[in-house]
């Protein structure tokens, strides 16, 4: 399924750069595929063969190490996925699976490198965008290393709060495990975190829906790790 560049509401600011023989350009080569909750987007010692641009929905990205998978990050759209594994090495280098239903919009390789050499602006953009990504996962890997987990779990709601829902009420995206997995703590230690968070009325807790009371405590925890 094709949509055309110029008018699409979930563009990335790089391509508002872009001129209108560019759009054209990139309306001729891109594909927009539409994957269910749990589905793998990209998968990790695969070949990399598009660029990738999540137009809705929210993913996470995870990779398998010596010893068991890791969580890196959840990704909200509409932003690039994988550029650095794209253009760095033709072996994805992670995976991206689906955390909730999601729209991806494939371009061709190809042509997008043609945009990055002949768009200064929209090459620009797109450092902005992987600078942004690099200073983000120096202040994910700090927290995770030097905060406990009440610290951890504190953040991480605040940031699905501000960053990924933009409310304080919500469902969470990962079960408990999955949680923990991504901070570096026991399932046990999220759960029992989440509890205490609850009896002190900082949160709402039923199931994985969760109503922020409290967020001035949430942010002080976070702070204080």
């Amino acid at each position: 399924m094709k949509h055309n560049c110029s008018s699409c509401q979930f563009n990335a600011l790089a391509v508002n750069t872009l001129t209108q023989r560019s759009l054209e350009q990139l309306n001729e080569n891109h594909a927009v595929v539409s994957f269910s909750k749990g589905d793998a987007i990209i998968k990790q010692g695969t070949f990399s063969t598009n660029v990738v641009f999540l137009r809705k929905g929210l993913v996470k990205q995870h990779l398998t190490g010596p010893y068991y998978e890791q969580i890196v990050r959840l990704v909200k759209a509409p932003t690039y996925l994988g550029l650095p594994t794209t253009f760095g090495d033709k072996i994805n280098q992670y995976s991206i699976t689906a955390v909730s239903d999601v729209e991806i919009c494939f371009i061709d390789m190809k042509v997008f490198k043609e945009l990055l050499e002949k768009n200064h602006q929209f090459s620009y953009e797109i450092i902005l965008e992987l600078c942004r990504n690099e200073l983000e996962s120096f202040r994910r890997c700090a927290n995770r290393t030097q905060k406990q987990s009440r610290g951890n779990i504190a953040g991480f709601l605040v940031e699905l709060a501000d960053k990924i829902f933009e409310k304080d009420e919500f469902t969470l995206p990962l079960n408990q495990v999955e949680i923990g997995n991504l901070i570096d703590a026991s399932r046990e230690s999220v759960s029992r975190v989440l509890t205490e968070f609850h009896r002190d009325k900082i949160i709402l807790m039923r199931g994985r829906n969760i109503k922020i009371l409290n967020k001035n405590s949430l942010e002080l925890i976070s702070k204080n790790g």
